[in-house]
Formats: structure tokens, sequence, C-alpha cells
């Protein structure tokens, strides 16, 4: 009984830690049950060693003499409470029990051992196999405090383990640790190895559907796995909060409610939902095609107004005009032109083209200037004309000049003229949208700029017909 008191300050420290972890129910804990080992010998040399004995080693010295080294206590001698605190990190709680009766190959009297310790530790397990694997290694450091019969020292631990999860909530736990004291004169420093089995476990799921609340999108109402924990009330596959009709299966196209008549109208949207119908009809049909639901259709199989209740009003000339809407209720028109005959436009020929620019070659400026001069207004008063004579054709109104003076002096005062004629003919009641002018300076010729005779057909205005 003398190491009752050490038993219940351990137990103790261990329910504590347990209540502070309990605080977030959306965390796993886990509790392991194993055994331990402890070895005083590879713990390197002490003060004033020059090298190896019978009782300590060099660090890591035949670290793995389990027949000689290793104290084992040949039953359960480890629990430990934990939990995991979120990004691979996790914290534990950890007593163990054991008795010491070799230190090396020096035998010892049988000593008590116990241990109290806290680790944090860090899982490998995301970074080597991805969420969820089996291989599941981890680094940790901790602090704690050891007994060897009445002796007790602080412990400063790291930590290396892996554990092999052979379940969702069930693994192996493999672990060693080493525990450097703190007291130069009784402390003693060893290293810890265990194994045991961990199960995990906790978790709230207040719905009861197996989905912890921490990944239940829908924590308070029980649902499926493959919608995190949410309802398909229906069971169209379509989960409740995104089902337009939750309560009534459905298709994914028309957001969970159903289509009764396979017409592409879901339920809710159509007026004749158990009758096809098209869109524009609101989802009710329309035999005839006039625009009128057979249920308000005085004929529904024969088109007709509505001022006529569905039923046909005569059409004289069949050209599709109603007789009392065809201004030509005799002659076949269009019901663009009001049951008219079409009035065709003239088309613009080459002879046309041809006229307009016999009159656009007789315009005159002023010298090195866009100014347009006065004897030119009666020509320009012709072109007018000629254009308005087919309204629907636009207009390409091109500049020109010699090769004298500069490229850029060239195009822009060809831009220039070009600009002038269309914003006179525009003066003239010409709509400017009709027209587009563009200069193209002394690129184009049609004659040779090395005589004065050629110079002077090269400055010109040319009107073409825009595509």
């Amino acid at each position: 009984m003398k190491h009752l008191n050490s038993i219940l300050v351990a137990a103790l420290v261990l329910l504590v830690v347990g209540v502070a972890n309990a605080q977030d129910e959306n965390n796993p804990w886990a509790i392991e049950v194993g055994t331990n080992a402890v070895d005083l010998f590879p713990v390197g040399h002490a003060d004033g060693q020059d090298a190896s004995n019978d009782r300590q080693g060099e660090l890591f010295e035949e670290f793995f003499n389990v027949n000689d080294h290793w104290n084992i206590l040949p039953s359960v001698s480890k629990l430990s409470v934990g939990r995991y605190i979120g990004s691979g990190f996790s914290l534990t709680a950890a007593g163990t029990i054991n008795r010491l009766d070799k230190a090396g190959d020096l035998t010892l009297d049988d000593l008590t051992y116990y241990g109290l310790d806290g680790e944090i530790k860090y899982s490998l397990r995301d970074l080597i196999n991805g969420p969820g694997g089996w291989f599941d290694p981890s680094i940790g450091v901790g602090g704690g405090y050891t007994w060897v019969d009445d002796i007790g020292f602080g412990t400063a631990n790291g930590i290396a383990g892996v554990k092999f999860w052979i379940g969702e909530n069930l693994a192996l736990n493999f672990q060693t640790a080493y525990k450097h004291a703190f007291e130069d004169d009784y402390g003693i420093k060893h290293f810890q190895h265990s194994v045991g089995v961990l199960f995990k476990f906790g978790g709230k799921d207040t719905d009861g559907d197996g989905i912890y609340d921490v990944d239940d999108e829908c924590p308070e109402t029980p649902g499926l796995e493959e919608f995190n924990g949410c309802p398909d009330t229906d069971g169209d596959g379509i989960e409740d909060r995104q089902d337009a009709c939750p309560n009534t299966p459905g298709l994914a196209e028309f957001n969970g409610c159903p289509d009764t008549d396979g017409d592409g109208i879901a339920d809710p949207q159509d007026a004749c939902p158990t009758v096809a119908g098209p869109a524009s009809m609101n989802g009710c049909p329309d035999a005839d095609g006039d625009g009128i639901t057979d249920a308000d259709d005085a004929c529904p199989n024969e088109a007709g107004p509505r001022a006529n209740k569905g039923c046909p009003w005569p059409d004289t000339d069949g050209d599709g005009v109603l007789d009392k809407d065809d201004d030509c209720p005799t002659v076949v028109g269009t019901v663009a032109n009001k049951g008219c005959p079409e009035v065709v436009e003239p088309e613009v020929t080459v002879e046309i083209i041809k006229q307009l620019n016999d009159y656009s070659k007789t315009i005159l400026f002023d010298l090195g200037k866009s100014t347009i001069r006065q004897e030119s207004y009666a020509v320009l008063q012709n072109i007018k004309d000629i254009m308005e004579e087919y309204p629907s054709a636009n207009f390409v109104i091109e500049g020109h000049t010699d090769s004298q003076g500069s490229d850029s002096l060239n195009e822009r005062l060809s831009n220039a003229r070009a600009a002038s004629v269309r914003t006179y003919l525009t003066t003239l009641g010409m709509s400017g949208a009709r027209l587009t002018s563009i200069g193209y300076g002394e690129s184009r010729p049609i004659a040779t700029n090395k005589t004065k005779a050629g110079r002077q057909q090269n400055r010109r205005v040319n009107i073409s017909l825009k595509k």
C-alpha cells in the first residue's frame, strides 16, 4: 500500500485531463490499454564516464537488447487518454507502472516504477498516406513525473511512435520515449517503450444518423452520408436543401420537382401538370397553335384569333392577313405590309455607282485643303438625289491624293476631304448612318504620278457601295 498515494495522484490527473478534453464534444477521444518496457542502458554516458559500463552505455547502444536490458511487467501496465485537437495534433495523458530488476547488465532490487506523463504529438498520417491511411507515424514532445520506489523526479520526453489502424476506430500503437531526468543526483534517464490497443471514441451525433456533428452539415436532422448528414426526404437523390419539392420525388433538372406530363415544365410552374403543353402556354396544350390554350379555345383544332375565341376569321386573298386587318383584302400581300404587296426597292447597279463616281470626280477643293468649292455644290446635290433613290443602301466615300507631299500629310488630307463630302451630304438631308468616309492618301493611284495629268486623276473622291 506504500504507493497508493502515487496511484491516486496519477488517477486524479488523468481524470482532470479527461474532463478538460471533453469540453469539445465534436473532437474524438482516444483511450489506450497496453504494456510498457523500461530500459536504463542506452541513454548516453554519465558525467565523467569515458566508456560504456555494465549499467549505462552510449546513446542508443544495444537499443533492441530486449532480453538483457528491458524491464517488462507481464501485464497491463499502461493506460492513456487522449484527444485530437486538430491539424494533426493530439494531447495525451498516460500512466504507466513497471518493476525494475535490471539496469543494463546489473541486477536491481526489484524496484517499483510509476510514470505519469503529458504528451503532445503530431501525426504524419495524412502527409504520408493521405486522409484515412492505415499507417500512422507520429512524433512528439512531453513532460512528466516518474517515481522509482519513493523517489520522484521530473522528466522531459521526446516521443516517436506509429499506429497501425485495423479499423475505423481501432489501432495498434507502438511508441518509444526518451525521458531525460531533470535531477542530476537522483533522477534516472531512461527509454520507455510501449505497445497497446488504442480505441477512438466520442464525438457528438445529435441527430443519431451516424455522422458526427463536426462533419454533419445538418446536425439536428438525420441524413445521409453522401449528403454530409443532410436528408433527402423524397429519396430522389437531391438533398432537401437543394430540393424545391423535398416531399415529392423529382428530377435534378427541375431542382427536385416532378414533371408529371413530361413536357419539360416542372409541375409547380405547369398550369396543366397532367397534360403536356409548350412552355409558351405555361404547360397547357394548344392543338391548333393559335396561342390560345385548348381549354379557352372555342375551335381548338382550327387556328383563330383570341378576339374570335380562337376561331378563324376569313382571309379572302389567302395571304395570312385576316380581311379585317388586310389593307388589300383581295390582293396577296405580306403581313409586314398589312396584307398589301411589298414594294421592291431598285438595286444599286454598277452603272449607278459609275454615275455617282462620274459626279464625284468633278468635286473641287481649295488647294491643299478639304474645303469644298461652291461650284461643286450642284454636283453634290445630284449625288444626294441619286442616293435617296436607294433608301436601304449604304455608301462609302473614299478620298485619294497624288504622291506629292508626305505620306502622313496625304493620308490626313484624303481623310479630311472624304469626311467633308460626307458632312455636306448630311446637310442636304442624307442620313449620316448610311455614309462612311475614309481616306487612302496616295496608296491607291489609278494613274501615274509622274505626269501632271496622271496626278490630276489620282486626286479624286470615289463612292462605293458598302457591303
